[in-house]
């Protein structure tokens, strides 16, 4: 009567993936246990299937009260799948409804009267019925057709209104094609009911699920077996604002150097040992490694963090023994208490990633996440967004801050500053959206918008009405490094018909450091006829040496220098302007805020001065108005 030869297969094949799933570390969403529970259901589903049918083809050897429970037992739970697979395509979409009673309710109807009826089927007779001759489908038989087609239409319904949600194309194209196979399933049944086809689609369906999502491998780091990031965040964002956590991150300082040290695969079993102490030692909470040495410790409130500190710390002081190496290693620390974690999953893992950088450099052992520091997060996160903003739509602002001739105390050059603003319309501190700038590589687009307008300001203004000789203009060493930067600056000046005399490009000492770079790029520059200034000398890296190397017309002493001599006056100063000027440097002196300053800079033999004793930094509309 019933043909089990597909059953059996796809039986097989089910129980090996939910033993598989089961070995392998998973994340306890409610994704993952839905499809726990979808796998577990349709093992049953299947199992109830191959015994109802085998009973009910020898009916004549067992009891009535066995067929029905056998029968019972598989439409139970082919109602239950039916609903397991809408609920799992709603747990993929990020569809809470579990916190609407009324929506819950609602959601169930199908399967819980499906449920309903086949528990009392036995005396109904609807679903089925037994007499002498065996099983026999009752008068509503059709109604697992019917809860089949309203949730499979309910899964496209809101599968077309929230597929948005989805970030990845697998991911869309999964939800998709497991629910159509589930469709071709449901009509296969229909027209060949005696062949048990349904339960190989629903196999073929868990097997779309678990390649577009339930791998547990897209969670696990590669080397380790530890959770990712990818799986930090898909927790956070389900948890964040319905459970109270906490997280405490061990960062390895320096993993990079450290790395090179060691070995790339002494660092790798290293980082196993860490993560194996880290979970031994806090059964109970999630261990999730960052990459670059950083793990992250999700527990409960029964941590303090200054035990872990010590607890970890301790363990630190000792070398971790790896394939017969030592690997010593130091570690800073982060905690976030369970007040923070009423945040967004976004906002907790920006300022997490934020955080993970200082904490691999800084000197502090211990960083506590609290309100400020989220608030200064936010503020960082409002700058990038102001950043990208202002670079999209041309808007970045140039100020001019005027050059002094130490001699005439007259303007006869200026410094070109970059200037973004926040919604607001209030200036923010370029100590902020520089290194922004710096670290996205959009200080590229900053530098050209900069340049750009500045030589439109020399085009459409007379330079020797206001005393201008030059304009300095900042080059990032990130411009500074790119191989068509002069065809670039070049093409900019002639399209403005800017003479290179009319601007010095400043370079600070960072650039110094590669040497052979340096000077290759400088002459390449040098020979397009561009002239260069050094910036905030005595700050960073620089020697004579270096410096005499460069084709510099100018050094700009920072003002870091210039303050110190003014508090405890030396010889060392002096020097090195003499000796600057002999090589035939001139000298600009930074950061000159009163006449003191003025007078003794002046008298040290500095050329030009530069600081908010003469001006702050003002609009070109203001140098205009101010200067000519």
């Amino acid at each position: 009567m019933w043909d089990l030869s597909y059953a059996f297969p796809s039986l097989l094949l089910l129980l090996i993936y939910l033993g598989y799933y089961y070995v392998l570390p998973h994340i306890p969403t409610k994704r993952n246990l839905t499809f726990v529970s979808l796998l577990v259901i349709e093992c049953g589903s299947v199992i109830m299937d191959i015994l109802s049918s085998w009973v009910d083809m020898h009916h004549t050897i067992y009891p009535l009260s066995i067929e029905y429970f056998t029968n019972s037992l598989y439409f139970i739970l082919f109602f239950l799948r039916t609903y397991a697979f809408f609920s799992f395509t709603a747990s993929v979409l990020r569809i809470d409804n579990c916190r609407n009673l009324l929506v819950q309710l609602f959601v169930r109807i199908p399967s819980v009267f499906g449920i309903v009826v086949t528990f009392f089927s036995p005396w109904l007779k609807k679903i089925y019925y037994m007499d002498e001759n065996g099983y026999h489908s009752g008068p509503w038989y059709n109604y697992i057709y019917i809860a089949s087609a309203l949730y499979l239409l309910g899964t496209y319904v809101i599968f077309f209104i929230y597929k948005n949600k989805l970030v990845r194309r697998r991911e869309v194209a999964g939800i998709f094609w497991y629910n159509t196979i589930l469709v071709i399933g449901v009509i296969l049944r229909y027209m060949f009911p005696s062949l048990l086809l349904e339960d190989t689609f629903c196999l073929i369906a868990i097997v779309i699920i678990y390649l577009s999502f339930e791998n547990p491998d897209f969670y696990l780091e590669g080397r380790t077996s530890f959770f990712n990031s990818k799986a930090l965040k898909e927790y956070l964002g389900e948890i964040s604002g319905t459970k109270e956590y906490n997280m405490f991150a061990v960062v390895i300082k320096n993993y990079k150097d450290v790395r090179e040290i060691y070995g790339a695969q002494q660092m790798a079993l290293g980082i196993q040992m860490i993560g194996n102490f880290l979970q031994k030692k806090y059964p109970g909470s999630l261990i999730f490694y960052y990459r670059s040495g950083r793990f992250i410790v999700h527990g409960h409130e029964k941590y303090n963090y200054d035990d872990m500190r010590k607890e970890i710390s301790d363990r630190f002081e000792m070398p971790w023994k790896a394939n017969g190496a030592e690997l010593y290693l130091d570690a800073g620390y982060i905690y976030m208490g369970p007040k923070e974690s009423s945040r967004s999953a976004d906002v907790v893992l920006n300022m997490l990633t934020s955080a993970l950088g200082k904490a691999e450099s800084t000197v502090d052992d211990l960083i506590i996440l609290g309100e400020q520091e989220f608030r200064d997060n936010a503020k960082e996160t409002e700058a990038k967004r102001s950043l990208e903003y202002a670079i999209d739509h041309n808007l970045v602002e140039v100020y001019l801050q005027p050059i002094i001739d130490s001699i005439t105390k007259k303007v006869i050059g200026a410094e070109a500053l970059a200037r973004i603003k926040d919604p607001m319309g209030k200036i923010i501190s370029p100590s902020i959206f520089i290194p922004l700038a710096e670290k996205s590589g959009q200080i590229v687009e900053l530098g050209e918008q900069v340049f750009e307008k500045v030589c439109r300001f020399i085009s459409e203004n007379n330079m020797n009405k206001m005393g201008l000789k030059w304009i300095n203009v900042n080059l990032s060493p990130i411009q500074f490094m790119r191989p068509d930067i002069g065809d670039k600056l070049l093409a900019i000046m002639k399209k403005y018909n800017v003479n290179p005399e009319k601007i010095h490009f400043e370079i600070t000492e960072e650039i110094m450091v590669e040497e052979s770079l340096l000077t290759k790029q400088i002459e390449l520059l040098q020979n397009s006829g561009l002239y260069f200034v050094l910036d905030d000398y005595g700050k960073g890296y620089s020697n004579l040496y270096r410096v005499k190397k460069c084709p510099f017309i100018n050094i700009k002493l920072d003002m870091s220098l210039v303050w110190e001599y003014m508090r405890e006056p030396d010889v060392m100063l002096p020097n090195m302007v003499n000796t600057f000027k002999s090589m035939g440097f001139s000298i600009t002196a930074e950061g000159i805020e009163d006449e003191k300053m003025d007078e003794e800079m002046s008298r040290v033999g500095c050329d030009y001065l530069q600081g908010f004793y003469f001006s702050k930094p003002i609009t070109m509309e203001e140098f205009v108005a101010k200067y000519s």
